[in-house]
Protein backbone atom coordinates (compact mmCIF):
# COMPACT_ATOMS: atom_id res chain seq x y z
CA UNK A 1 0.00 0.00 0.00
CA UNK A 2 1.59 3.30 -1.16
CA UNK A 3 1.94 6.33 1.58
CA UNK A 4 -0.53 7.95 0.18
CA UNK A 5 -2.96 5.22 0.76
CA UNK A 6 -2.08 4.72 4.34
CA UNK A 7 -2.64 8.60 4.93
CA UNK A 8 -6.08 8.14 3.45
CA UNK A 9 -7.35 5.15 4.90
CA UNK A 10 -5.90 6.50 8.14
CA UNK A 11 -8.04 10.08 7.23
CA UNK A 12 -11.08 7.87 6.61
CA UNK A 13 -11.09 6.29 9.74
CA UNK A 14 -10.72 9.25 11.69
CA UNK A 15 -13.20 11.20 9.77
CA UNK A 16 -16.03 9.26 9.73
CA UNK A 17 -16.63 8.54 13.24
CA UNK A 18 -16.28 12.51 13.56
CA UNK A 19 -18.67 13.16 10.68
CA UNK A 20 -21.04 10.68 12.01
CA UNK A 21 -21.17 12.86 15.55
CA UNK A 22 -21.45 15.73 13.94
CA UNK A 23 -24.29 14.18 11.91
CA UNK A 24 -25.97 12.60 14.99
CA UNK A 25 -25.59 16.52 17.03
CA UNK A 26 -29.19 18.58 16.84
CA UNK A 27 -28.63 22.23 14.67
CA UNK A 28 -28.39 24.61 16.28
CA UNK A 29 -31.90 26.40 17.02
CA UNK A 30 -32.74 29.07 13.76
CA UNK A 31 -35.37 32.19 13.84
CA UNK A 32 -37.42 29.90 11.87
CA UNK A 33 -38.06 27.60 14.68
CA UNK A 34 -41.34 27.92 17.12
CA UNK A 35 -43.65 29.20 14.88
CA UNK A 36 -45.86 26.51 16.17
CA UNK A 37 -49.60 28.27 17.02
CA UNK A 38 -51.48 27.33 14.36
CA UNK A 39 -54.38 29.86 13.56
CA UNK A 40 -56.50 30.17 10.61
CA UNK A 41 -58.46 33.68 9.50
CA UNK A 42 -59.45 35.21 6.39
CA UNK A 43 -57.92 38.31 4.97
CA UNK A 44 -58.33 41.18 2.72
CA UNK A 45 -56.27 41.49 -0.04
CA UNK A 46 -57.02 44.22 -2.51
CA UNK A 47 -60.48 44.40 -1.93
CA UNK A 48 -61.03 40.63 -2.38
CA UNK A 49 -61.51 38.33 0.88
CA UNK A 50 -58.99 35.86 0.76
CA UNK A 51 -58.25 32.51 2.45
CA UNK A 52 -58.61 31.56 5.49
CA UNK A 53 -54.70 32.08 5.96
CA UNK A 54 -52.80 29.52 7.75
CA UNK A 55 -50.35 31.55 10.34
CA UNK A 56 -48.05 29.93 12.37
CA UNK A 57 -47.08 32.19 14.64
CA UNK A 58 -44.09 32.36 17.53
CA UNK A 59 -44.22 34.74 20.80
CA UNK A 60 -41.01 37.03 20.45
CA UNK A 61 -41.32 38.90 23.70
CA UNK A 62 -44.17 39.48 26.63
CA UNK A 63 -45.74 42.17 25.73
CA UNK A 64 -47.08 40.53 23.66
CA UNK A 65 -45.06 40.72 20.54
CA UNK A 66 -45.84 38.14 17.99
CA UNK A 67 -44.74 37.14 13.97
CA UNK A 68 -46.64 34.88 12.21
CA UNK A 69 -46.02 33.22 9.01
CA UNK A 70 -49.01 33.06 6.37
CA UNK A 71 -49.89 30.12 4.10
CA UNK A 72 -52.67 29.53 1.82
CA UNK A 73 -52.73 26.12 3.05
CA UNK A 74 -50.97 23.53 5.87
CA UNK A 75 -49.52 21.80 3.01
CA UNK A 76 -45.53 21.14 3.54
CA UNK A 77 -44.93 22.52 0.34
CA UNK A 78 -46.96 25.59 0.49
CA UNK A 79 -45.16 28.85 0.42
CA UNK A 80 -44.94 32.24 2.30
CA UNK A 81 -47.50 34.37 1.32
CA UNK A 82 -47.55 36.91 4.20
CA UNK A 83 -46.34 38.02 7.17
CA UNK A 84 -48.05 39.18 9.99
CA UNK A 85 -46.36 41.20 13.17
CA UNK A 86 -49.07 41.28 16.18
CA UNK A 87 -48.08 44.05 18.71
CA UNK A 88 -49.30 44.91 22.06
CA UNK A 89 -51.94 47.69 21.88
CA UNK A 90 -49.77 49.26 24.70
CA UNK A 91 -46.90 49.67 22.11
CA UNK A 92 -49.36 50.73 18.82
CA UNK A 93 -51.75 52.86 20.67
CA UNK A 94 -48.88 54.75 22.84
CA UNK A 95 -48.02 56.87 19.67
CA UNK A 96 -45.77 53.88 18.05
CA UNK A 97 -48.29 54.46 15.11
CA UNK A 98 -50.76 57.36 14.36
CA UNK A 99 -54.50 57.54 13.96
CA UNK A 100 -54.43 57.61 10.11
CA UNK A 101 -51.45 54.95 9.46
CA UNK A 102 -53.47 52.90 12.07
CA UNK A 103 -56.70 52.98 10.51
CA UNK A 104 -55.32 51.99 6.90
CA UNK A 105 -52.72 49.48 7.65
CA UNK A 106 -53.52 47.91 11.56
CA UNK A 107 -56.26 46.00 13.01
CA UNK A 108 -57.70 45.25 16.43
CA UNK A 109 -57.79 41.78 16.89
CA UNK A 110 -60.69 41.81 19.72
CA UNK A 111 -62.76 42.93 16.74
CA UNK A 112 -61.34 40.19 14.70
CA UNK A 113 -61.61 37.33 16.84
CA UNK A 114 -65.07 38.71 18.23
CA UNK A 115 -66.14 37.93 14.57
CA UNK A 116 -65.75 34.20 14.80
CA UNK A 117 -63.97 33.98 11.93
CA UNK A 118 -60.26 33.32 13.74
CA UNK A 119 -59.35 29.52 14.30
CA UNK A 120 -56.36 28.01 16.80
CA UNK A 121 -55.72 24.65 16.02
CA UNK A 122 -53.94 21.50 17.23
CA UNK A 123 -54.77 22.60 21.26
CA UNK A 124 -57.86 21.90 23.58
CA UNK A 125 -60.20 24.52 23.75
CA UNK A 126 -59.03 25.78 27.09
CA UNK A 127 -55.60 26.54 25.71
CA UNK A 128 -57.07 27.69 22.66
CA UNK A 129 -59.08 30.64 24.38
CA UNK A 130 -55.83 30.85 26.13
CA UNK A 131 -54.50 32.34 22.63
CA UNK A 132 -57.17 34.05 22.03
CA UNK A 133 -57.25 36.06 24.80
CA UNK A 134 -54.04 37.10 24.92
CA UNK A 135 -54.11 37.78 21.36
CA UNK A 136 -57.61 39.91 21.79
CA UNK A 137 -54.66 42.53 23.53
CA UNK A 138 -52.85 43.24 20.58
CA UNK A 139 -52.84 45.19 17.21
CA UNK A 140 -52.24 43.26 13.52
CA UNK A 141 -50.59 44.07 10.58
CA UNK A 142 -50.44 41.79 7.74
CA UNK A 143 -47.77 42.44 4.61
CA UNK A 144 -48.92 40.57 1.85
CA UNK A 145 -45.85 39.72 -0.24
CA UNK A 146 -46.54 36.85 -2.61
CA UNK A 147 -50.19 36.12 -4.45
CA UNK A 148 -50.35 32.46 -4.68
CA UNK A 149 -51.84 33.60 -8.28
CA UNK A 150 -49.12 34.77 -9.81
CA UNK A 151 -45.77 32.28 -10.82
CA UNK A 152 -43.09 34.93 -8.47
CA UNK A 153 -43.30 37.44 -6.41
CA UNK A 154 -44.00 40.99 -8.32
CA UNK A 155 -42.14 42.90 -5.92
CA UNK A 156 -45.35 44.87 -4.54
CA UNK A 157 -45.76 44.60 -1.03
CA UNK A 158 -49.63 44.92 0.02
CA UNK A 159 -50.66 45.64 2.93
CA UNK A 160 -53.23 42.99 3.62
CA UNK A 161 -56.54 43.49 6.36
CA UNK A 162 -58.47 41.53 8.66
CA UNK A 163 -62.39 40.75 7.68
CA UNK A 164 -64.42 43.30 9.18
CA UNK A 165 -61.64 45.95 10.03
CA UNK A 166 -63.03 49.13 11.34
CA UNK A 167 -61.51 52.33 11.53
CA UNK A 168 -60.75 53.95 15.15
CA UNK A 169 -61.65 57.54 16.68
CA UNK A 170 -58.64 58.81 18.41
CA UNK A 171 -60.56 58.19 21.81
CA UNK A 172 -60.87 54.59 20.85
CA UNK A 173 -57.10 54.69 20.05
CA UNK A 174 -55.68 55.92 23.30
CA UNK A 175 -58.38 53.91 25.70
CA UNK A 176 -57.53 50.49 23.41
CA UNK A 177 -53.99 51.28 25.06
CA UNK A 178 -54.90 50.51 28.46
CA UNK A 179 -55.22 47.00 27.14
CA UNK A 180 -52.86 44.48 27.90
CA UNK A 181 -52.68 40.80 28.54
CA UNK A 182 -51.15 41.87 32.47
CA UNK A 183 -55.50 42.49 33.15
CA UNK A 184 -56.55 39.08 32.06
CA UNK A 185 -57.89 37.05 35.07
CA UNK A 186 -55.64 34.14 36.22
CA UNK A 187 -57.00 30.71 34.45
CA UNK A 188 -57.99 32.65 30.91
Amino acid sequence: MSRLSKLLALASTMLLPICWAMAQTPAPASPAEGHTVHVTAPHVVNGKVMGPYHHYCKVLSPEPVIECLCYQSSDPGARLEQVEYIIAKSITRNGAVTLADWNQYWHDHKQEIATGRVQVHDMSPEEAKKVADLVSTTDGIIFHLWSHDDKVPSGKVVIAQSVGHVNLTETQLKEGAKETAQEKPSGH
